[in-house]
Parts: C-alpha cells; sequence; structure tokens
C-alpha cells in the first residue's frame, strides 16, 4: 500500500496577524486534491501555532483519504494527536480542491470545487476579525474587543482538553471504524456515564456516581484529574492515578475507554495516567457478536453443539416461535446495561417478551429475591458485551435469539421452553483437556504394551 503525505507550513504575512496565533478576515488558502484516489493519501497545510514548549498546539486544514473519496477538514493538533476536527460528526467530501476562508463578514468556511460550502462557523455579521488559536487549544473567532464569537470548545468531539468544561447533558462521541456502532461520554445530572450506542438504542457500560448527592451542573479537566462541580462548587473529582499534570482526556475509538493523558518528556509521547476500565472483558465490544470473553481475556464463541464459529448474519426481523428460539447462556454475564425492560414477569415470560420483538436480539433475566418466579426482562438489539463469569449467578439469566433449530446441528426443535445450556468454549481449558487426554491414552497404551510383553515371555511347561 501506498501512503502519500504532503504537509506545509503556511507563514502568515505580517500584515495579516499580529502573531503566529491569530488569522484575520479575507484569509483564504487552499490544498489541491489529487485527480485520482490514492489510498493513504494525506495532504495537511499547518496555518498557525501556539508559543509553548513541545508538544504545543497547532491548526491545520486536512485532506485525507476516506472511503474511496477525499475528505477536507480544519483540524487541532496537540504535538501529533489530533484534538479537535470539523469533519467528527460528519465529513464534508470533495474534489479538485480543499479551501480554508475567513471572509470579509467574519464567517469561517471550508470549500469544495465550484465555491461549494461544505462546513461553516455561522458567524457572519456578528463583528468577527480575527481566528485565534489560543495556548490551551481552543480555536476561538473573536471581534474587536476580543470577545468570543465560536469557539471549538463549545463543539466537543472525543477529546477533552485541559482546562475545558462540559456542561450537564453534553457528551464527548467517538466512532470505531467499519461500525455502525458509537461510543459516547455523557455529563448527566447525578452521573458520568460511558454508552455504547446503536440507532436509537444505548447501553452503559460504566458509570461514575458523585458519593455526594448534588446535581452536576459542570466538568472541568485539570492538571489532577476532571473535577465535578455543581454551580462554582466542585464537589467530587475522577482523580489521575500519577503526579504528572494531565494534557488531555480521551474517549478512545478503538475501545471504547476512558483514559487520562499526560505528556512524558522522557519518553517523549503521551501515556495514559487513568482509565475507567482495566479488563479486557469490561470493554464493550472486546469480542466479536455472539462472542464471549473468557476469563482467560481471550474471546470464544457460543457453542452451539455442531455450530463452532461466532455468527455474523443480521438476525432483524427474525420473531415468533416459529423462526427462533432463546439460549440460556451459563456462567455468563453481559457488561452493557439496558433501559429497556418489562418488570414483575417470570423467565419465560421474558424469552417470549425477547422471542416477539422483532428487532430484540438478546434479554437478561433478573429474579426479584423476594419474590420467587419474578423479576426484571432486560432487552437488547444486540448480542455484544457478553463476558464468563467464574461463578454463576443464580439471579441474572442471559439469554440469546438464534434461528429455530440450530441448536442441535441437525434441525431438531427443542422449544423455548427447554432451556439449553451452552457451555463457553475457554482455550485455556480446551488445551488442558487435550494434553490429559493425550496423556492418559499414553498411560493405557503403555501398560497394554507392557502386558502384552510379559506374556509373551512368559515361559512355557
Amino acid at each position: 500500500m501506498k501512503i502519500y503525505v504532503f504537509v506545509l507550513l503556511i507563514n502568515l504575512l505580517a500584515h495579516q496577524a499580529f502573531s503566529e496565533s491569530d488569522i484575520h478576515i479575507g484569509y483564504r488558502v487552499t490544498l489541491a486534491i489529487p485527480t485520482e484516489y490514492a489510498k493513504g493519501f494525506l495532504g495537511r497545510a499547518f496555518l498557525m501555532e501556539t508559543e509553548q514548549t513541545v508538544p504545543h498546539f497547532r491548526a491545520a486544514i486536512s485532506v485525507e483519504a476516506v472511503n474511496e473519496k477525499y475528505s477536507c477538514s480544519l483540524d487541532v493538533f496537540l504535538g501529533g494527536v489530533r484534538v479537535w476536527s470539523s469533519g467528527h460528526l460528519s465529513r464534508f467530501y470533495t474534489t479538485e480542491k480543499c479551501v480554508l476562508e475567513l471572509t470579509d463578514s467574519g464567517d469561517l468556511r471550508l470549500k469544495g470545487e465550484k465555491e461549494f460550502v461544505g462546513w461553516r462557523s455561522g458567524t457572519s455579521g456578528q463583528g468577527v476579525k480575527r481566528l485565534n488559536l489560543l495556548r490551551t487549544g481552543n480555536l476561538v473567532l473573536v471581534d474587536a474587543l476580543d470577545f468570543i464569537k465560536w469557539q471549538t470548545f463549545n463543539f466537543p468531539t472525543d477529546i477533552m482538553l485541559w482546562g475545558q468544561r462540559l456542561s450537564s447533558q453534553t457528551r464527548l462521541t467517538s466512532f470505531p471504524l467499519n461500525s455502525t456502532l458509537f461510543y459516547s461520554l455523557e455529563i448527566q445530572n447525578d452521573k458520568i456515564a460511558l454508552y455504547l450506542n446503536f440507532g436509537k438504542w444505548k447501553y452503559s457500560y460504566w458509570e461514575y456516581q458523585p458519593s455526594s448527592k448534588q446535581n452536576i451542573t459542570f466538568v472541568q479537566l485539570t492538571s489532577n484529574g476532571l473535577e465535578i462541580f455543581n454551580g462554582d462548587h466542585r464537589f467530587d473529582q475522577i482523580r489521575s492515578a500519577g503526579p504528572e499534570a494531565l494534557r488531555f482526556l480521551a474517549l478512545e475509538n478503538s475501545t471504547g475507554n476512558l483514559r487520562l493523558y499526560h505528556y512524558s518528556e522522557e519518553k517523549e509521547k503521551f501515556e495514559a495516567s487513568y482509565q475507567a476500565l482495566n479488563q479486557t472483558c469490561d470493554l464493550p465490544l472486546a469480542c466479536k457478536p455472539y462472542g464471549i470473553c473468557t476469563s482467560s481475556g481471550s474471546c470464544s464463541c457460543i457453542r452451539l453443539m455442531l455450530q463452532s464459529e461466532c455468527r455474523n448474519e443480521n438476525l432483524e426481523g427474525l420473531c415468533g416461535k416459529r423462526q427462533a428460539e432463546m439460549v440460556e447462556l451459563q456462567g455468563v454475564m453481559s457488561v452493557l446495561r439496558s433501559v429497556s425492560h418489562k418488570g414483575n414477569v417470570g423467565k419465560e415470560e421474558c424469552a417470549e417478551f425477547c422471542l416477539e420483538d422483532c428487532s430484540c436480539a438478546a434479554a437478561e433475566y433478573v429474579e426479584d429475591e423476594e419474590k420467587r418466579n419474578s423479576g426484571d426482562c432486560f432487552v437488547y438489539n444486540i448480542a455484544r458485551g457478553m463476558r464468563q463469569v467464574e461463578k454463576g449467578n443464580r439471579i441474572s439469566r442471559y439469554m440469546v435469539k438464534v434461528g429455530k433449530g440450530r441448536n442441535d446441528g441437525e434441525g431438531r426443535n427443542s422449544g423455548v421452553k427447554k432451556w439449553v445450556i451452552i457451555v463457553v468454549g475457554v482455550v485455556d481449558g480446551f488445551i488442558i483437556v487435550v494434553v490429559l487426554g493425550g496423556v492418559g491414552y499414553y498411560v493405557i497404551w503403555k501398560r497394554r504394551k507392557n502386558r502384552a510383553g510379559s506374556r509373551a515371555r512368559a515361559p512355557t511347561t
């Protein structure tokens, strides 16, 4: 694979800016786009930078080869880490050229061929005079009195910088590659939570609830951690594990984990000082669909008798007892928590509830500790986040929906009421069984051979 990297540093004219972190109205810069698609192409023009020790902030326009097209974006970098992008939620695809301009009316725009506007700040007519990159990494549009009219801090992506605030009911979002799912870090009135999102469905997989029962007004990243405020009063914080000053918080797009980062001058790179989830199996997408994260941290597919491969087919629209049945998984739980549930039901009713819901892929039945055969039924439209538990939970039962007749390998149906116990195939356990079986076979074979030799050597009378 050929990778093309095209990097420019655009020096600002003396009459256009007071420093290297300012761009005035009337500014315009253009990046040419290749006529043919080149996989791995990256063109970038650095426009301005802050006067700080390394790592410092830089603003740039970028052209990237994505999905057989070219994406044009305005970006902010801290060292080599992209900490903000205009194309985070919606990419602007263009041909021929990528243009950044700050118009005389004060509107910051990205434009493509035939002057088509693909992104804009929407600040036309508000008295904007210049674009400024602050030492905090906040990219701002200001008027003649330095009042901020627009800023990147108001449009969070997947990273939160030192000094940045997120008010209640806002969120960070992160998008795994080649997936319709996405992660979100959400600031709510009573907690901070991580969610896995799929369409209109959302499942939490980590929560931080302050010990003090106060409403969260906003959170702010400081050198020591993520501080939690009620009004002007700081009443809690998620602290960093190390003494180093934090630089940013990230919602990782590869794992969905939440991490706080500091910069190591010795290693000349960013390192995590804190992470919300420390075990692989606590991650929501640790395994593929219908895969179970085992105690050894590896992934094992659901063993549906003769079926040993993880299911990849789409089960959407599969519903009713004629088409599907529910299978209970023993020693398995989900790290995802669903908000869609039905209360005061039995286990069989929970299974039928999922069966009749064509969008349901799995269900978790949580039995009431005081009322036998009664509990809450939580439904899921994805079979993800499953993990092995060392001791079976007698209160919680996790079930998945499968096509009718798939659980015996020969097309014979067992029915919903006859619960099938599925054994999680743990790689470590399988290896132990194979080794012990081999040793046992060798011992038996050796004994038989010795007996046969003894009989052959016995004297005849």
